[in-house]
């Protein structure tokens, strides 16, 4: 089954904007009240829809790593509305696409394959969100909004009820700007008594929801956000030294962990890699560089990648930086930032040694 459909899935990908728009073409035709579940604007919403595919499609032989994914995507669809009658004119309209687009790779066997795997996702998020007894989504005021630079800011929010997350985890947002246009931030700092949550939100090219929070928030907003998710947290219990990779406003999470783990005496051995193309983009550099000062098992090791005239930086990628310092075989690899630096960090770090079931990132980390 793995085999088909991964080999099935090979030959939709290149054409992956097009199975996208059948996709939901279908699915509106089939069950027309989802429509009301998404923005106007679907170009974001296709192209979330294939990372997910792809994830998925890579762990579909991993599921101590699949199912709590899918579990946790199907409470977080709970905010949408979803019930268990939507889950067969998703799975009817994605069988429907990936067909028409893998031409004669698709067989009855495939077909077979496919069905059968998606009835196994299926009633994974149906069972953990009929098993969820929390709310669909909080709602959150807007307490301060600081412009770090002109496409950053760091926005600090007061839930109206404590949200459960752990720190490393993201939450998806919707902001009264853009209405329906969820987006999945990762707070920066781990849970507080006041329940006060932070976010750092960099503008990116051709994103409503990143640009409207850059530059249009105000104190007094009320958004809202969704149930946490992600896998990234330490183990402090394991008895394994960590690696931290982050690029850009990746560092939320990586902050957020080790704001927590400030918290205990003893850790394990962290270390953090924070990169950038500029030395603009080391933001939270001065705060970590503080974590680090009074925490002797952590290090912090800033990289550029287009400033060869900085100083007290590695020069280079993340993941030319990372790897030439070694394997890491022996730590648990934490990656976060841009779905391509993620691409390029874990691809690099395989070569250079590192096993795969050491390295840890969730596949939402940048709209």
């Amino acid at each position: 089954m793995v085999r088909m459909i991964r080999e099935s899935f090979a030959v939709v990908e290149p054409r992956s904007e097009e199975v996208a728009k059948f996709f939901y073409g279908m699915l509106f035709s089939l069950a027309p009240a989802t429509r009301e579940m998404f923005p106007a604007n679907m170009e974001v919403q296709r192209s979330r829809l294939l990372r997910a595919l792809v994830h998925v499609v890579q762990m579909v032989d991993r599921p101590d790593d699949l199912i709590p994914f899918l579990r946790q995507l199907g409470r977080d669809h709970r905010k949408f509305g979803v019930v268990n009658v939507h889950y067969e004119s998703v799975g009817t309209a994605l069988l429907a696409a990936v067909k028409k687009y893998a031409g004669s790779a698709w067989t009855p066997q495939v077909e077979l394959a496919w069905a059968e795997a998606y009835t196994i996702m299926a009633r994974a998020m149906q069972e953990a969100a009929a098993a969820d007894d929390g709310p669909a989504y909080w709602h959150a005021t807007v307490l301060e909004h600081q412009r770090v630079s002109w496409d950053l800011a760091v926005v600090r929010l007061q839930p109206d009820h404590p949200i459960g997350y752990r720190a490393g985890q993201y939450v998806s947002v919707e902001t009264p700007q853009r209405a329906r246009l969820w987006r999945y931030f990762s707070p920066a700092n781990a849970p507080r008594d006041d329940g006060i949550i932070e976010f750092h939100v960099r503008s990116v090219e051709a994103g409503w929801v990143s640009r409207s929070v850059v530059g249009h928030t105000q104190p007094g907003d009320v958004w809202r956000i969704g149930p946490p998710m992600g896998r990234l947290h330490v183990d402090r219990k394991s008895g394994n030294d960590v690696l931290m990779v982050a690029g850009g406003t990746g560092v939320a999470p990586m902050h957020a962990i080790i704001d927590e783990m400030a918290q205990w005496g003893e850790n394990p051995r962290v270390h953090l890699f924070v990169g950038g193309r500029t030395r603009e983009d080391l933001y939270d550099l001065d705060n970590l560089q503080r974590f680090a000062m009074t925490n002797p098992w952590l290090t912090v090791v800033p990289v550029l990648e287009s400033d060869p005239g900085a100083r007290g930086v590695e020069q280079g990628t993340l993941a030319d930086v990372v790897t030439r310092y070694g394997a890491w075989e022996d730590r648990d690899v934490l990656v976060c930032g841009s779905p391509s630096m993620i691409r390029a960090t874990v691809s690099r770090m395989l070569v250079a040694g590192t096993p795969l079931d050491r390295i840890k990132y969730d596949p939402f980390t940048l709209d």
